[in-house]
């Protein structure tokens, strides 16, 4: 597989104003269109921003199946979140996604159970049975684990299907270093940045695209950040980056993501709701402040 490069959403679950908060489907579908036609190079249903821990099973799957239906006919890759706690679990989800025609899988370290080197190994080498594609995802702040560069290399040599990492931990260093290991490997490994506001230095020294927040209301923006990056474009990405950094930061400042991202949506008229709980909306200074940093940077763009 080549590696996986270029501006990727993560995209929000939009759901309806009602107290059940049904999944949005209508608002989905304009959603991948949005993206289509800016150019976003892949699109990540049911990961962190999609709140996948508040979805059922049903509304997963469904989820899923629906992306890829709206983005045939489109460039658009599809990259389903389906990582769990639960390896079984988790194992459900990869193979429900591989059936609907997903091309590559997002697996998120397990979170909760702190699993040690060893059974982090076990739970990826359960899903390499699969065949699908995979991208680990490395978020420590959400599962209480961060998974080391010498774990993700181990991982890597013993499951030929994971082609990738999302890198969420905010370690410079370490994913340096998992860049300098990486080339041990026989084949082509993707290092994605899983924040935007470290793109920029991720990519120098090694990553090859973002899985983005901010691409859900700036794709455009955000694919010429990334187009800039892999094309040794170098001013054109600081000059990107500095506009839209501290708007990366605001994102995630007042809130737990996708809190953020969804109060400027909707400020720009998309109908993507609240959050389910326990996450809720923004307070009303909170929003305030977001959008007063939001609307100065939509100025400078």
């Amino acid at each position: 597989m080549e590696l996986i490069k270029g501006s990727i959403v993560a995209l929000v679950s939009p759901f309806k104003q009602t107290s059940e908060r049904e999944v949005d489907f209508e608002t989905i579908e304009k959603l991948v269109q949005f993206h289509a036609d800016s150019g976003t190079y892949a699109i990540v249903p049911c990961g962190t921003t999609g709140e996948s821990p508040t979805l059922s099973h049903e509304e997963h799957n469904q989820i899923v199946k629906f992306v890829i239906e709206c983005a045939k006919g489109t460039d658009l890759k599809v990259i389903a979140g389906t990582g769990s706690n639960s390896t079984k679990e988790a194992i459900h989800f990869t193979e429900e996604a591989l059936k609907a025609g997903a091309d590559t899988c997002l697996v998120v370290a397990p979170y909760y159970n702190k699993p040690t080197p060893r059974g982090l190994k076990a739970h990826f080498k359960e899903l390499d049975k699969i065949g699908a594609p995979i991208i680990l995802y490395n978020i420590p702040g959400r599962t209480g684990i961060n998974v080391s560069p010498e774990t993700t290399l181990d991982i890597a040599a013993a499951c030929p299907t994971v082609v990738g990492v999302k890198a969420s931990n905010g370690n410079l260093e370490e994913i340096t270093e998992l860049a300098i290991l990486r080339e041990q490997l026989d084949r082509p490994f993707s290092i994605l940045s899983g924040d935007d506001a470290l793109t920029l230095p991720i990519c120098s020294v090694g990553g090859t695209g973002v899985i983005s927040v901010a691409a859900n209301i700036i794709p455009a923006t955000m694919k010429k950040l990334a187009d800039s990056i892999n094309h040794s474009d170098l001013p054109t990405a600081i000059s990107t980056n500095n506009k839209i950094y501290h708007f990366c930061k605001a994102l995630l400042a007042f809130g737990a993501n996708p809190m953020g991202i969804k109060a400027v949506m909707q400020y720009e008229g998309w109908n993507v709701g609240e959050c389910r709980l326990p996450l809720t909306a923004l307070e009303k200074q909170q929003t305030e402040a977001l959008i007063a940093v939001w609307d100065k940077v939509k100025t400078a763009l």
